[in-house]
């Protein structure tokens, strides 16, 4: 069990429950120049957007500005890179993945459902989930597959953009076309089959901005499956096994 915790990171911190501090504290504005000061090495680029207090007293939670999340001293003289762990008798709790969860959540929320593609059950849902999708991703195909199922279960599945091959490629105007269609769930659904819809890539599509979202929530390819309690589930999974995962089984 430890190894594949240790393997999952760059740098894991096992900490005991009892001594933990008080997490999410901001610093105040001569510490957090003290700490760009250090850390903001010309020679790297990366520039400090925020930093807290994290559940161990003397490390904090340094965020860069489009970069990792960090545990630095107050000085910046020492970093790591990882997750943090605490270690209870019930077993291990990802601190940091917790966190992420609760900021998936916040970020999600504030994407109008108009600019997804939406495809409900009958009835009120059980539950949803929110994927970022590549048309030409054969997993993300077999996942479509999977959708009327999902809705019979009463899982509603909202779809974003994610085109692997980034910005103004071939698949960002294949997601393009199926959002700016005037019926995109049927084009969406074409592209999923490998078939062809006419190219349309309208003003003002969400298709960028999608895709930069799921940058920042940590997408690193598709699908990619975040539960409407934040939890990201990396690539493909059935009907049957998403039931499970909800806790709808």
């Amino acid at each position: 069990m430890i190894y594949q915790v240790l393997k999952s990171a760059l740098m894991v911190i096992l900490v005991v429950l009892a001594p933990l501090g008080v997490a999410g504290e901001p610093l105040d504005k001569a510490q957090l120049d003290k700490l760009r000061a250090a850390l903001e090495v010309p020679s790297v680029g990366l520039k400090v957007a925020s930093a807290k207090t994290s559940e161990i007293p003397g490390l904090y939670e340094v965020q860069f500005t489009n970069g990792p999340m960090v545990y630095s001293t107050l000085q910046g003289d020492f970093f790591v890179v990882g997750d943090l762990y605490s270690v209870s008798p019930q077993g291990y709790v990802n601190l940091a993945e917790k966190r992420r969860d609760g900021e998936r959540v916040e970020k999600l929320a504030k994407v109008n459902k108009d600019d997804m593609i939406i495809f409900s059950p009958e009835g009120a849902p059980r539950a949803y989930i929110s994927v970022f999708f590549d048309t030409t991703c054969h997993y993300c195909q077999k996942l479509h597959e999977e959708v009327a199922q999902l809705n019979k279960n009463g899982v509603e599945v909202r779809y974003l953009a994610y085109p692997r091959a980034g910005l103004g490629s071939d698949t960002f105007k294949q997601l393009a076309s199926a959002w700016c269609a005037d019926n995109p769930q049927e084009a969406f659904a074409k592209l999923s089959n490998k078939q062809s819809v006419p190219e349309n890539v309208c003003k003002d599509n969400p298709i960028a901005a999608q895709f930069q979202l799921g940058q920042e929530l940590g997408v690193q390819g598709t699908p990619a499956i975040i539960t409407q309690t934040g939890q990201m589930i990396p690539g493909y999974q059935t009907a049957d096994e998403l039931m499970v995962t909800l806790g709808l089984n």
